[in-house]
């Protein structure tokens, strides 16, 4: 038996295309996740192994939906393998029930770490750039260091409530708070 599995990362991603590669793969029932890959929790990977039985496969779109690490997608395919299932993945058009297919699967995994890594190392490259040239991500401050000292100044006197120098300030107490830490 065929039993496919489907997982996105986000809740803005669908799974509609995988669905449908696993269907005309012939899979009688598919298990899905909408959560990272990286969680070692994923509830439709662990029904769809505890599904399956000796001689099935497990069947997904790309062995990046598997796992994200080829150390973890070894792990998978020796748990895989003890409990005498095989994996399929349609994208690299390979089957680990085969030789070939386990020689392939070990390829293409490191293959798709080697990738990972690369794109990592040019995130980090492009930040370093970035923050040469004085950009610095993340969200901006609400407010000017001018107006951060006033709203601790406003707090420090005890005349106002922690709501009122908010609704003054127009920033929230989690944001008035990390200013009077920060001031500290």
């Amino acid at each position: 038996m065929l039993i496919g599995y489907a997982r996105v990362s986000t809740d803005d991603q669908n799974l509609n295309l995988q669905q449908d590669a696993l269907n005309q793969a012939g899979c009688e029932c598919i298990y899905e996740d909408q959560i990272s890959g990286v969680k070692a929790e994923r509830r439709g990977l662990q029904e769809a192994i505890n599904y399956a039985r000796p001689g099935d496969t497990l069947v997904v779109w790309r062995l990046d939906r598997l796992s994200r690490s080829l150390k973890d997608l070894i792990e998978m395919v020796t748990l895989l393998e003890s409990r005498g299932i095989g994996l399929k993945s349609l994208h690299e058009a390979m089957d680990t029930s085969s030789s070939s297919g386990k020689l392939i699967f070990h390829i293409f995994g490191a293959l798709a770490e080697f990738e990972r890594n690369l794109i990592r190392e040019r995130t980090q490259a492009g930040l370093k750039a970035a923050r040469a040239r004085g950009r610095t991500g993340g969200r901006p401050k609400s407010l000017s260091n001018d107006k951060q000292a006033l709203a601790v100044k406003l707090y420090d006197e005890k005349k106002h409530t922690i709501k009122q120098i908010c609704t003054m300030m127009g920033i929230s107490k989690p944001t008035l708070y990390a200013y009077l830490k920060q001031e500290k």
